[in-house]
């Protein structure tokens, strides 16, 4: 079983957002949730501004929230997952890091857009009320920052954190419009110290159900696979991946972004079935 959040203010994969022509980033708020396992849900409604609620230490966005304690992140969930398995998702999860890191990395040479890994090791506690849902596992906190639309700035790009005998280490591997290329290798130890390591090759794997080009890094002579679908859309993949560094056999989440495919007109309609769209609110 695997879970996922992600809170938006100006929710980049929303359609709505996307039509409005990204003036009030506010006005398209949403806390994404996504459990993967039996019984698993999507819920992504984007909302307005009415229901955000935001100060340094919470997220609130309409009836579900994030708060930090000084000590952990509680996110409390209360939301409707979207077609075609419509019902309501509650609960709480506690995420607890092991060590929280001062790296910030610009994704863009003018820093238009930046990744805050907060906490790349971590426990999880899952509270949900549903079957089964009630669990502890290794989790990880992170955060993008951006004033541009990401295909804009993006045509590809892949991301992946894989928790080693160390700590972690995240790969940001990125094709930019203007011709250049992010290739980013930090190793993060469990005191939350982080350091640039020379990656491995680049390596190619097998192409998702969406035919969505997939890569990681791989020691020479690995090939890397999927041990977990999780989410597969024409242009977004997120799966567990084994994969092997410096001599290593780990296993992690793993991201790839086809942002030539997500700037399609097409394909805004298909995700407004998938993202509703709720502009009212009253706390």
């Amino acid at each position: 079983m695997a879970v996922s959040v992600i809170g938006f203010i100006g929710s980049v994969f929303s359609p709505w957002y996307h039509w409005s022509g990204r003036g009030n980033p506010a006005n398209h708020c949403c806390i994404n949730v996504a459990t993967y396992g039996r019984g698993g849900r999507f819920a992504m409604t984007d909302r307005g501004a009415a229901a955000l609620r935001a100060t340094p230490d919470a997220l609130v966005v309409g009836p579900s929230s994030m708060r930090w304690t000084g000590a952990a992140l509680e996110i409390d969930i209360d939301e409707v997952s979207s077609l075609p398995l419509v019902s309501r998702m509650r609960g709480r999860i506690t995420l607890v890091p092991q060590a929280i890191t001062s790296v910030e990395l610009p994704l863009t040479l003018d820093g238009a857009h930046v990744w805050r890994p907060f906490a790349p090791s971590a426990r999880i506690e899952v509270a949900l009320e549903a079957s089964g849902w009630q669990w502890s596992g290794h989790g990880y906190f992170d955060a993008n920052f951006g004033t541009r639309p990401l295909e804009q700035d993006f045509s590809y790009w892949t991301w992946g954190r894989y928790p080693t005998r160390a700590g972690a280490t995240c790969f940001y591997d990125a094709d930019r419009r203007d011709g250049t290329t992010l290739d980013a290798a930090i190793a993060f130890g469990r005191d939350g110290a982080a350091r640039q390591v020379e990656a491995p090759p680049r390596t190619p794997f097998k192409r998702t159900l969406w035919a969505l080009r997939r890569e990681t890094r791989a020691d020479a002579g690995t090939v890397p696979r999927q041990i977990k679908p999780m989410l597969d859309a024409p242009f977004y993949s997120r799966s567990v991946v084994e994969t092997r560094i410096d001599g290593e056999t780990v296993q992690g989440v793993h991201e790839a972004l086809d942002l030539d495919r997500y700037a399609q007109p097409l394909l805004k309609p298909m995700l407004a079935v998938r993202v509703p769209r709720r502009r009212g609110w009253r706390f």
